[in-house]
């Protein structure tokens, strides 16, 4: 479905937590605010996702939406929080449900991936008008 595009989509990029290279994964996500929620379901299976253990290692990442590049922060959610979340994961995928049968019983992780600030553009070097490029 995620594939499809009928559901919302993005592909995360982490840091390999032992290689130190880029890792990109397509996961669903359920917006929250200006953040984005994802969660390390694995289809159930009884390990976390490589990609939930890079986060939790270093938790800078980036998103991408239908071609637009986010830095983000991930935030592991936890407590009343947590509960929140899952609500509205499974509220946009029921099967969600399945899965935490399915993983027998592991603590499936959620994030909350936000917004990270860009650092500032340099500063360009004002225009020279002694610099024969920029004369007409």
């Amino acid at each position: 479905m995620v594939a499809l595009g009928l559901l919302p989509s993005l592909v995360i990029t982490t840091t390999g937590r032992r290689s130190g290279k880029p890792r990109s994964n397509p996961l669903l996500y359920v917006p929250d605010g200006d953040a984005y929620v994802v969660i390390g379901s694995n289809w159930g299976q009884a390990h976390q996702p490589s990609w939930a253990l890079n986060l939790l290692a270093t938790p800078s990442a980036e998103v991408d939406i239908k071609g637009r590049r986010i830095p983000v922060r991930a935030d592991p959610a936890d407590g009343a929080e947590r509960d929140r979340l899952w609500q509205l994961l499974v509220t946009e995928w029921p099967a969600y449900q399945t899965y935490v049968q399915r993983s027998g019983g592991r603590d499936i992780r959620i994030f909350r991936l936000v917004p990270a600030a860009r650092p500032p553009a340099a500063p360009q070097p004002p225009n020279d008008p002694t610099d024969d490029e920029h004369r007409g």
